[in-house]
């Protein structure tokens, strides 16, 4: 577990320096008051801490971030963190400085810095997203307005604007995006007003103003579909699959996801050094929610011991033309199986569901389906309630058949087996 260090902060220690499960904090041996964070994302921040003049030990200490490693050199910011740290000994504040030059800062060069500053411990896929979404949706509807005029009001009109489809793409022979960052509609609606929040929230932290102005505006619902394949569908994926000719990992893949309730991006990214075939898990050290441990059962291990392994790769399912890179064409693949199956409207995140689908049908509670699933909120797994609560119900129309004809006279046994 690493802890903060003292040494010099040069290239090659910063360099050097490995992302551990826990931010710390490599501090300057010559430099008072300058350091460099190390986050478990591996991004790495130059800033320096210091008190206010007059404000003596039991001040509170503040911070002011120079940059990030990679975009300005240990040089450099230490020769920034030099000038600062000298004018803060004549008297300045930095930090309280940049506040206040940012007091009036626009929504879009909020986004700018909420995207160069508030984001260090997110995923980059979930950066890919929020980007398109400032990009597309944000900066063009309220990206002018200064951060301490927005209002509720506003959030509210750039909802239903981004709901009727006020900021979609132009569809053209060279422009053909249908993904909901391009089209808008209220699922997009919903999650954009979602990261703004987020966006706010990193405004009043920052104390670019007082109050968040997303807080209690009404979001649209979601709008995501939670599709379950019931048994007879299962079957006759089970036999599209078998007849398929399309590629052989694809199938695997989808025959993995079926089987584990696992995301796509995680067993398209699977490495061998993460399979645990003593334990029966799979150790994935990145996934949506970090890094976690998958159990799964005999029908998942048999499935990736026939797996072919292929030399040079750690990936169990490898591109075919770079080793060095895991196989993409799942989506692909079950296009074709999904068509020959009858289920056109399925998506392959279905498959995540009918697992949990299946695991509620089996009794299974709420709880121990969101640790199979590695659901780091309880919200997540609420929505498959409906069905964990199905064998409930089944126990309680036994039982209640049992006590009634028992009241009745009849053996509670017969009326039993005889439902049986």
């Amino acid at each position: 577990m690493n802890t903060n260090k003292r040494e010099r902060i040069s290239k090659r220690t910063v360099d050097a320096a490995l992302a551990g499960d826990r931010k710390y904090i490599v501090w300057d041996i010559d430099l008072k008051g300058f350091g460099v964070r190390i986050m478990p994302s591996a991004v790495k921040t130059y800033f320096i801490a210091y008190r206010a003049a007059g404000g003596g030990r039991g001040a509170p200490q503040r911070e002011y971030t120079i940059g990030r490693h990679g975009q300005i050199t240990a040089e450099q910011a230490r020769t920034e963190a030099a000038k600062l740290l000298g004018s803060v000994r004549f008297g300045a504040d930095p930090a309280a400085d940049r506040t206040s030059s940012r007091a009036e800062l626009s929504v879009s060069e909020l986004c700018d810095l909420y995207l160069a500053e508030g984001v260090a411990t997110k995923k980059a896929s979930t950066l890919v997203n929020d980007r398109q979404r400032i990009a597309r949706h944000i900066k063009p509807l309220i990206g002018r307005k200064r951060v301490s005029a927005v209002s509720s009001g506003d959030i509210e009109r750039l909802q239903q604007d981004i709901a009727t489809g006020k900021t979609a793409v132009r569809v053209t022979k060279e422009r053909k995006r249908t993904d909901p960052a391009a089209t808008g509609g209220k699922g997009a609606a919903s999650r954009t007003v979602g990261q703004l929040g987020a966006i706010f929230a990193f405004a009043v932290k920052r104390g670019l103003r007082s109050d968040n102005p997303v807080i209690g505006v009404k979001r649209y619902k979601d709008g995501q579909s939670h599709r379950f394949l019931s048994t007879d569908e299962m079957g006759k994926l089970g036999t599209a699959l078998l007849n398929s000719t399309a590629n052989t990992m694809g199938r695997d893949i989808i025959r993995l996801l079926i089987l584990t309730g696992a995301r796509k991006g995680e067993i398209e990214q699977l490495r061998w050094s993460e399979v645990d075939f003593q334990r029966s898990c799979l150790l994935l050290a990145d996934s949506k929610t970090g890094a976690k441990a998958v159990p799964v059962g005999a029908a998942v291990l048999e499935l990736l011991q026939a797996v072919k392994r292929t030399e040079g790769s750690p990936f169990v399912f490898p591109s075919e033309t770079d080793p060095a890179k895991h196989f993409v064409g799942t989506p692909k693949v079950w296009r074709q199986v999904r068509a020959a199956a009858g289920l056109h409207e399925v998506r392959l995140h279905d498959l995540r569901h009918s697992y949990a689908s299946a695991a509620a049908a089996g009794g299974l509670s709420l709880q121990l389906i969101g640790r199979l699933l590695g659901h780091q909120n309880v919200k997540t797994t609420a929505q498959y309630a409906h069905l964990a609560n199905d064998p409930v119900m089944q126990a309680a129309e036994r039982t209640s058949t049992a006590v009634a004809a028992a009241l009745s006279g009849h053996s509670a046994e017969v009326i039993t087996l005889k439902k049986a």
